[in-house]
């Protein structure tokens, strides 16, 4: 796959301009530097059980009444089964006559590398979820109510992603 194709993949639904100002970071070999200004420092949460006190204190800040989440990990799988970057999924089984569900959240493990403002966007949309099943206005609402810069951090997350295809990291390992 192109450069320019991969370009297109992670910010094609922007508008041309943006598409451009991507195009010439990456022709530049600016875009690791752009992203380190805006994200300096990578995170700390590298566990399974560090990543589920982290969301249950957004959880629990912003979304109380939501439903309970019984499954909280980084998945291996998710980026090249899903293409998908988290998942959230509602689990219903049949257990002694008795329907039992269950709200899992799933987060891709590339964003063990990322910055705090990354994760915390995956984690946000995915929360998001428990609510408004839909990528829908009330969605999006919800995500900005939680994390106000949700729409930039979210782009800039596209960004991270492209400079991980073109075989380069955000920080040093």
């Amino acid at each position: 796959m192109t450069i320019s194709s991969l370009v297109k993949q992670y910010v094609g639904q922007y508008p041309l301009e943006i598409q451009q100002k991507v195009q010439a970071l990456v022709d530049d070999a600016r875009l690791h530097d752009f992203l380190v200004e805006r994200h300096p420092i990578r995170h700390a949460i590298y566990g399974d059980h560090e990543l589920r006190e982290y969301v249950m204190e957004i959880k629990n800040h912003y979304m109380k009444k939501s439903s309970p989440l019984s499954k909280i990990i980084y998945d291996d799988k998710i980026h090249v089964i899903h293409n998908a970057l988290g998942l959230h999924t509602y689990v219903s089984r049949v257990q002694g006559g008795k329907l039992k569900s269950k709200n899992e959240l799933r987060v891709s493990t590339v964003f063990k590398k990322a910055s705090d403002g990354m994760l915390k966007m995956i984690v946000v949309h995915e929360l998001a979820h428990l609510k408004e099943k839909e990528h829908n206005k009330a969605f999006y609402r919800l995500c900005v109510h939680m994390m106000p810069d949700y729409h930039q951090v979210e782009f800039e997350t596209r960004l991270y992603l492209l400079l991980l295809e073109m075989k380069q990291s955000l920080y040093e390992s």
